[in-house]
């Protein structure tokens, strides 16, 4: 039989065993547990990121919305109001023809009469060159050009080097910068 000291050491040897077995038990129970947060604090991480990648998108989304919307309003302005300038430049020249009809009511010299028409004629004409309008010039002689002009019958030609050149321009071309506006309706030579 043991005497008490030996048993009283057993059990403390027993007991710093058990605690020992335990030790590790709790601390594989806390790993497990940490291992279980890093699991989800990915997935968490990922659905956050997620949810911050969408919210950019959809304000990226409503900014390009807005900003297509802006644009088309904006262009919409610019096409009611483009041609403003010109028109409030031209009111000039409405003027004056109502002063030349009034005039021209009372006036018995058709010289006179005609020396005003002329006056307006070139201001109208300024005018629509200074917005960069030009007139197609000098078409007659020169070869038939189906970029800029527009046949609208051939004639025999009065010779032979008039063959497919410009006769006569029944309607002036007219070009805005490089962009032809209005073609020139001219006669050719067959």
């Amino acid at each position: 039989m043991k005497n008490k000291k030996e048993e009283t050491e057993e059990v403390k040897t027993q007991q710093s065993t058990d605690s020992e077995v335990e030790a590790p038990t709790v601390e594989s129970n806390s790993e497990e547990e940490k291992e279980g947060k890093e699991e989800s604090n990915p997935l968490e991480k990922m659905e956050a990121e997620l949810a911050e990648v969408r919210d950019k998108y959809l304000r990226l989304y409503s900014d390009f919305e807005n900003y297509r919307k802006r644009n088309a309003k904006e262009r919409l302005d610019l096409i009611k109001t483009a041609s403003e300038e010109v028109l409030r430049d031209l009111i000039p020249v409405v003027d004056d023809f109502e002063r030349a009809f009034k005039a021209g009511e009372n006036e018995t010299d058709t010289v006179k009469l005609i020396e005003g028409n002329r006056l307006v004629f070139q201001k109208l004409l300024r005018i629509l060159e200074n917005k960069g309008l030009k007139p197609m010039n000098d078409l007659i002689g020169k070869p038939f050009d189906a970029d800029t002009q527009e046949a609208i019958t051939q004639i025999s030609a009065p010779s032979d080097e008039m063959k497919g050149k410009v006769i006569d321009v029944v309607e002036k071309g007219y070009t805005l910068g490089d962009k032809v506006v209005r073609f020139a309706k001219v006669v050719t030579g067959a």
